[in-house]
């Protein structure tokens, strides 16, 4: 099976994609982290089937309605949520399937009336949401939140799994990333150890925590599953047919260069004799070697596009994210570099810069 945690840094956010047979679900996904999700998707060769949030967040814009209209992914929520432009509501007891894998849902409210948990089929790993925090809790003051309802629905459905049960949360503000069972049960400050609902309740209701400050936005736009309330914003540059890669560099095919040579700048960062090697160099390219590039960026338009070229792809990677630095607002790098250039076939010069 496939699985990696990714993070937000805005909100904290932990974003989990798992996979197997060619399948995947993505749990709790972050709006502004859909390109970066859907690149790494791309190249693990996935087929994304679902979205799946743990509640209706006050922190942050779900990913689900924007990774639809691009994969075509079902978006799955808590049936108690009431999201409208959800294709699947959830129900404790309900399954969902990714290849030979699935994850149980089990319903934890208490945080909100609509917090569910995912389970791993072998109950080696379980997905908590805002329920149960690394040593922590989500808190129970809005959103139909209740301290008692969560102090049940911690015991009855996350602490009573076994003990070597990883527990993978949607936020943590440390930087920790994963906690287990048997952690939580002996050393969470809230809901472990000797802890009973009263202790539980009474710290709850005394903690006196300002509302999140995207709250106002965040939960009316998940109650659309992350639909905007206006105009929707492309995910791609609108100059040319990009990709962009899990790495956060934007890629151009050399059939879509070819096609725009003339409209883009070209910016070859190889060395002096590389550039009337053998593999020769793009028609119109200038030649600023990678370690020349940043004292000479002024000499290019910071408004035209720009495509960074090397022998593979790897040195007019960095040349990328070093004019993205710069200030160049359309960049992107040549997949492959001047050795697919050559390997397409496409036109190529020899003559000196």
């Amino acid at each position: 099976m496939i699985f990696r945690q990714l993070f937000d840094p805005t909100s904290s956010t932990y974003t989990y994609l798992l996979g197997d047979g060619g399948e995947a679900v993505l749990i709790d996904p972050v709006y502004e982290q859909v390109p970066r999700d859907l690149a790494l998707v791309q190249e693990l060769g996935l087929t994304l089937l679902a979205t799946l949030d743990t509640h209706v967040h006050a922190d942050h814009v779900t990913g689900a309605w924007r990774l639809r209209q691009r994969t075509g992914s079902r978006i799955a929520v808590s049936a108690a949520a009431g999201a409208a432009e959800a294709d699947t509501t959830l129900r404790h007891g309900d399954r969902i399937s990714f290849g030979r894998r699935h994850l149980s849902v089990r319903a934890t409210p208490g945080h909100t009336s609509g917090c569910l948990t995912y389970v791993l089929d072998d109950d080696s790993m379980a997905f908590t949401g805002d329920s149960l925090l690394i040593r922590g809790c989500g808190r129970t003051d809005f959103q139909q939140g209740s301290p008692q309802q969560l102090f049940a629905s911690v015991h009855e459905q996350i602490l009573s799994l076994p003990a070597g049960c990883l527990l993978y949360p949607a936020h943590d503000y440390r930087g920790i990333t994963v906690t287990s069972v048997a952690e939580e049960r002996r050393y969470n400050p809230r809901l472990g150890g000797d802890v009973d609902v009263g202790d539980f309740t009474g710290h709850m209701n005394n903690l006196n925590l300002p509302h999140p400050k995207l709250m106002a936005v965040a939960v009316p736009a998940n109650l659309r599953c992350g639909k905007p309330d206006g105009d929707v914003p492309t995910d791609t540059p609108g100059w040319a047919p990009l990709t962009l890669r899990f790495s956060g560099v934007w890629e151009i095919e050399p059939m879509a260069l070819l096609e725009r040579l003339g409209k883009v700048q070209i910016v070859d960062v190889r060395e002096a004799p590389e550039f009337i090697d053998q593999l020769g160099h793009l028609p119109g390219a200038t030649l600023v070697p990678l370690s020349q590039l940043t004292g000479r960026v002024d000499e290019f338009d910071r408004e035209r596009p720009i495509v960074a070229v090397c022998r593979s792809g790897v040195r007019s990677a960095q040349a990328s994210v070093l004019l993205t630095k710069a200030g160049f607002g359309k960049v992107a790098n040549l997949a492959g570099g001047m050795l697919r250039w050559k390997l397409e076939g496409l036109p190529a010069e020899c003559d000196p810069a």
